[in-house]
């Protein structure tokens, strides 16, 4: 134990465990709460898109160029301009344009609509034959979309998401790095500002095994409802 100890003193003499261990939390919490109000409004908005393209089930297709048009400046805005213009916005629903909630409303509106984007692509690769044979037996909307589009694009939408949620890992470092917590937000204030470069490398590797698990995770579930 000593041995130990004296290793890690002399190797990450900076690096205090239980703040790491603290910040690791926050970029989760912020990972998975933007990650799953992202994917049900990526879900939301990919399925709005698909239904009303040309020739989709409920074609209108001013609605589609409003949604895409606004899926694409989104997406399109770089995420840590997109923090700065939703401040007013974050600190009326939030109260502050600090902390791990203040990085939410970006982190959902950046995410979602590249999900959004995924979700649409994933709902094209469904076998049109299984839509119309649906359609033929009287399905409604509510049918078309839980019993056929949804299951049957499952695993494009699980890929999808998975790179959506790494792509969050990378948006709540950015966040961390001015003011929202975290990972990021140790890497710069206690790591880059203060010149501690193990507290760099230290936040830089748990963000990686983030990343990696949610990777292997994804790919695990994906495997395993993959019936081609």
């Amino acid at each position: 134990m000593d041995e130990i100890q004296s290793w890690f003193n002399s190797y990450l003499p900076h690096l205090k465990l239980n703040v790491l261990g603290e910040e690791t939390l926050n970029t989760l919490y912020m990972t998975l709460v933007s990650g799953a109000l992202s994917c049900l409004l990526g879900i939301l908005i990919g399925v709005a898109l698909f239904l009303t393209a040309k020739e989709g089930y409920k074609e209108h297709i001013s609605i589609y160029r409003m949604l895409s048009f606004i899926v694409n400046i989104f997406r399109a805005v770089p995420f840590i301009i997109l923090i700065i213009l939703l401040f007013p916005f974050t600190k009326l629903i939030v109260g502050t344009i600090l902390g791990v909630n203040a990085a939410l409303p970006a982190l959902v509106i950046s995410a979602a609509a590249f999900y959004a984007r995924l979700v649409e692509l994933a709902l094209r690769e469904v076998d049109k034959g299984v839509i119309e044979a649906s359609l033929s037996m009287g399905a409604n909307l509510p049918t078309l979309i839980f019993k056929v589009l949804l299951p049957e694009s499952s695993p494009a939408l699980i890929s999808g998401l998975t790179v959506t949620l790494i792509s969050l890992v990378g948006g709540t470092a950015v966040a961390g790095a001015i003011g929202a917590g975290g990972l990021g937000n140790l890497a710069y204030l206690e790591g880059f500002q203060r010149s501690h470069l193990d507290v760099v490398w230290a936040a830089t590797l748990v963000i990686l095994f983030i990343v990696l698990c949610i990777q292997l995770l994804g790919d695990s579930v994906v495997r395993n409802i993959d019936k081609r």
